[in-house]
């Protein structure tokens, strides 16, 4: 087999497996599988390519029981698998942060996030010129928060909510520093959508993902 082969041949190996782990990512926990048929491939393929990323330490399988009979396999990503995702400037954001709390204090630190919360909120709503529903809302604000790296979606509710969703979290090091950030997006998208937001599930919390409630 030639050199070149090898190389095409890892290459598509290594696509299958980031497309794995950008599934795990937006999705949340497969079985082999359901993996295997979202990829158009088989689920024995799926499965061979998340034993290797096991070994990798990038994901790690869930057996879930459904009473009688065997458990159902999944897999998930792992705390190295997510932090495959990039946190924006991580190390240095973390820095910043902890010189002005030190050196400044607690209030210059709180008036940083007041300010940024002021931009992204005039950013936000220049966007929303021309928006007459909450859904156009939604839609222009997921794709504008898509584009920041969050990977957000939204889907309607059956009580007539919606439901916005971010997979990922590119400042996770940033809020994890300091909080306040949480609570800034949160009035930001509320001030956007001009509906009420209610955050359901935290990243910072243990979750897989950060998920709000949104209503009129």
């Amino acid at each position: 087999m030639s050199s070149k082969h090898l190389e095409n041949t890892s290459e598509v190996k290594q696509s299958v497996a980031e497309r794995l782990l950008m599934l795990l990512k937006t999705r949340g926990e497969l079985q082999a599988s359901d993996a295997g048929h979202i990829l158009g491939t088989t689920g024995e393929a799926a499965r061979q390519q998340f034993v290797k990323l096991a070994k990798e330490g990038l994901v790690e399988p869930k057996s879930v029981s459904h009473g009688v009979g065997r458990p159902s396999q999944f897999w998930q990503l792992t705390a190295q698998g997510h932090a495959r995702f990039p946190d924006a400037h991580a190390d240095l954001t973390v820095q910043l942060l902890t010189l002005i709390r030190s050196s400044l204090g607690e209030n210059a630190l709180e008036q940083l996030i007041t300010s940024r919360e002021e931009l992204t909120r005039s950013a936000y709503h220049l966007a929303m010129e021309g928006a007459e529903t909450l859904e156009e809302r939604l839609q222009r604000l997921t794709a504008i928060r898509t584009r920041e790296g969050y990977m957000a979606d939204w889907q309607p509710q059956e009580d007539g909510s919606y439901l916005l969703v971010e997979n990922h979290c590119p400042i996770c090091a940033a809020a994890t520093a300091c909080q306040g950030f949480c609570r800034a997006e949160r009035e930001v998208f509320s001030a956007t959508l001009e509906a009420k937001v209610e955050r359901t599930e935290h990243i910072l919390q243990g979750a897989r993902r950060c998920a709000y409630r949104i209503w009129l």
